[in-house]
């Protein structure tokens, strides 16, 4: 067996990033929301439905998954292209701006570390994959809509990308990577993404909750607070 052989059956190493409030400095559903009361697609009353929504996940009171079913029903019949180059459009104009420039620092040095770099997130492809090319990351793991003959059909591809879901959806992207989660890097802001914060070996907590960064505190994990895009210009 030749060293190069070897070598290419080491373990890779992953850096895995949450994307609301770790890479990104606001919600992004909460910018959607705003976009589409731009557009003219929603009124004022579904703006602040959305608001309360968010309030009632920060609070963890929110069934996040019962959620994301509901609102995945607006897109149905809709076509998938269409929404993916508004994404694209929206996400150029209102979210890249948002990103914090520390979140910017740590994905390059993993990058130039020859890691494997994706975002793991709740929100859906058309939101992420665009925040990803903005970063230069070429993975990403997210919540999946169902689509037929190129229209939404109302549906999620379960399990919805949350908690016990992102765990699942990250195992099989390890799998397919090879990367050991033991030499790997998780950087998030919520109380929710503890599960996956106990599986790498390098957790660090950015930008958190008052929940999480208690229990950061008592695991002795690493906290980071990023400066605000706009205070960094």
């Amino acid at each position: 067996m030749t060293r190069h052989s070897v070598a290419r059956r080491q373990p890779r190493i992953g850096a895995f990033f949450d994307m609301d409030k770790t890479l990104i400095a606001e919600n992004s559903g909460s910018l959607y929301m705003r976009h589409r009361l731009q557009l003219g697609e929603i009124g004022r009353m579904d703006l602040l439905r959305g608001l309360r929504s968010y309030l009632q996940y920060k609070a963890g009171l929110l069934d996040i998954e019962s959620w994301v079913r509901s609102m995945s029903l607006e897109f149905r019949g809709q076509s998938e292209s269409r929404l993916a180059a508004d994404a694209v459009r929206w996400v150029e104009a209102m979210v890249a701006e948002q990103i914090y420039p520390e979140a910017r620092e740590l994905v390059s040095d993993h990058l130039a570390r020859g890691h494997v770099v994706a975002i793991v997130s709740g929100a859906t492809r058309y939101v992420v994959a665009p925040i990803a090319r903005c970063l230069g990351i070429e993975h990403s793991i997210y919540t999946r809509l169902e689509v037929v003959d190129g229209l939404f059909t109302g549906d999620v591809v379960e399990p919805v990308c949350f908690e016990e879901g992102k765990i699942y959806w990250l195992e099989k992207f390890i799998e397919e990577q090879g990367i050991s989660l033991a030499k790997s890097w998780f950087y998030t802001d919520s109380i929710t993404d503890i599960p996956l914060l106990d599986r790498v070996g390098h957790p660090v907590v950015t930008n958190p909750d008052p929940m999480l960064y208690r229990a950061a505190r008592k695991r002795r994990w690493p906290v980071r607070f990023f400066t605000p895009p706009d205070a960094a210009r």
